[in-house]
């Protein structure tokens, strides 16, 4: 019975999701205070937006909020209409992938398998960037975006699950990751610069799980009764759906590689600032159950920026 009830409370939050991601907008008024800017206004290093690859969150899209806390933090921001090439990305100090998807999947058709976002020679072109000095902020959401981000990710070893990162105990797709019980980890982007740049909690939106290499930190670990839900086709939930305990596994982690450093996540939402719905629901970094994201956000690009060390 437990079992079914979750079924039913999936199938109901893949209708609302489904209905929502639809009438998804940018936020055009969120504009959270900065006090102290990273950089002077267009004067920091050239971040990359990707939207070479079928994103579902670009700069002028559902990641224009994204786009333009970076630019009020003194970030030069940029889209990507570009296929990756190791003289391409060196116009580049960072490189923001959201959310690509293989052309398969870009026409509608979401069930298995989802093929990589990327060719060969990029993932290779990208990882040699990063060995280089390059810094690369890698988020791939629930399927089919983990699947199709899951080469590139082994490229640096994370290995992430195509699938719904969800706790079952639960009957909306939030969850949160707090320094009080350790599901939030101690790490210079935690501190941040100062203690009013300080996280203890941070809120994501479903999303999916992975596994880290061993050079990794984690950032954000799963506890009990979160499962990765691994259907045939994204968001078709029932009692047979395949469901893996992640318990331990991560949503959020970074590394340093040669001489780069890579930030992975699991979840999109989280960095986006979106009005969903007829009722413009806040969704993201705007959300009331959000209000560190948009801090933990500019402290990612601190540490991958070298400002936090």
């Amino acid at each position: 019975m437990r079992n079914m009830t979750a079924v039913v409370l999936f199938v109901l939050l893949a209708a609302v999701c489904l209905t929502a991601r639809a009438q998804q907008v940018a936020d055009p008024d969120f504009k959270p205070p900065i006090p102290k800017p990273a950089y002077r206004e267009g004067r920091g290093p050239v971040v990359l937006i990707d939207e070479a690859h079928n994103n579902f969150h670009t700069a002028s899209g559902r990641y224009q909020a994204f786009a333009e806390l970076l630019r009020r933090d003194g970030y030069t921001v940029k889209p990507s209409p570009a296929k990756f090439t190791k003289e391409y990305l060196k116009t580049a100090r960072v490189l923001v992938i959201s959310n690509a998807i293989n052309e398969r999947n870009a026409g509608g058709d979401w069930s298995l398998p989802t093929p990589s976002a990327f060719t060969d020679e990029e993932i290779e072109a990208v990882r040699e960037w990063v060995r280089e000095g390059g810094s690369l902020l890698l988020i791939a959401d629930h399927m089919p975006a983990a699947g199709a981000a899951e080469k590139l990710a082994l490229a640096f070893g994370f290995r992430f699950s195509n699938g719904f990162a969800m706790d079952e105990s639960k009957k909306d797709g939030t969850l949160f990751f707090k320094l009080a019980d350790g599901s939030l980890k101690e790490h210079p982007i935690t501190k941040g610069r100062n203690a009013a740049e300080r996280i203890d909690t941070v809120a994501t939106f479903t999303g999916s799980a992975f596994q880290l290499p061993a050079a990794a930190q984690p950032l954000f670990v799963f506890g009990n009764n979160v499962k990765s839900l691994e259907p045939e086709v994204a968001w078709k939930f029932d009692e047979k759906t395949k469901r893996v305990p992640v318990k331990g596994w991560a949503q959020g982690a970074v590394l340093r590689f040669g001489k780069g450093r890579v930030a992975a996540f699991g979840e999109a939402a989280m960095f986006s600032a979106q009005l969903a719905g007829a009722q413009r629901t806040p969704v993201g970094m705007n959300s009331p159950v959000a209000k560190q994201n948009p801090q933990f956000l500019l402290n990612v690009m601190h540490w991958l920026t070298g400002v936090l060390k």
